[in-house]
């Protein structure tokens, strides 16, 4: 139900865009988040947008990251920027996804893995 994709190698101080999309059907995203895991850590989330557009981010990441959306697309795109080594991990894309009105379920996108050279 969702794609994501964008991920790769970057060196540092570098920018890479993530998208996720929901895919399938006449879906919609409603509240859409990134998250990312590093080895041997836990999940943790990075950004959030709900649907009326309001942003949320970790701290980790604020003034660098930014989510946002397309609803004619149904995707949800993370723009990274000034890319550090310790935002090396796989991003993981999560919505609540909706056809029309009707509530189809919180998806979890296959993961994408960022990896920032020093």
């Amino acid at each position: 139900q969702l794609q994501a994709s964008g991920g790769g190698l970057v060196q540092a101080g570098g920018s890479l865009r993530l998208s996720c999309a929901a895919s399938g059907g006449r879906f919609s995203i409603k509240t859409g988040n990134w998250f990312h895991q590093a080895p041997g850590k836990q999940r943790e989330l990075v950004a959030r947008i709900t649907g009326d557009g309001t942003t949320t981010y970790g701290d980790s990441v604020k003034g660098r990251f930014t989510i946002s959306r397309d609803n004619a697309k149904s995707t949800v795109y993370l723009q990274m920027n000034s890319l550090k080594p310790e935002d090396t991990a796989v991003y993981y894309c999560n919505a609540l996804v909706f056809s029309g009105n009707l509530y189809r379920g919180d998806y979890w996108g296959q993961g994408t893995q960022v990896t920032v050279s020093s």
